[in-house]
């Protein structure tokens, strides 16, 4: 029997390496950010870990901005953050 090999990620706020489908993910694609619980939609993604506390740490320290190399307003934080509430 042959096993699949998991998929592994690095969480941007904890940078712990976790399974991918652990993971939730924050996908750019041109200029608009939108949280993917799927893993499937097109665009660039950046992993976070599935707890309060890595999200907590990706807005206090704007962690986007260091991933992206751009400054990303407050207001994408407001929606990254009003979608992942929505969906817990």
């Amino acid at each position: 029997m042959v096993n699949k090999k998991v998929p592994m990620r690095t969480c941007v706020a904890c940078k712990s390496c976790k399974p991918k489908n652990e993971l939730i993910r924050i996908v750019k694609n041109d200029d608009k950010f939108d949280v993917d619980f799927t893993g499937k939609m097109n665009g660039r993604g950046s992993y976070i870990c599935n707890s309060d506390c890595c999200f907590q740490l990706l807005i206090k320290n704007r962690l986007l901005n260091k991933t992206y190399k751009q400054n990303i307003p407050t207001d994408v934080y407001d929606k990254i953050k009003e979608q992942y509430l929505e969906r817990k």
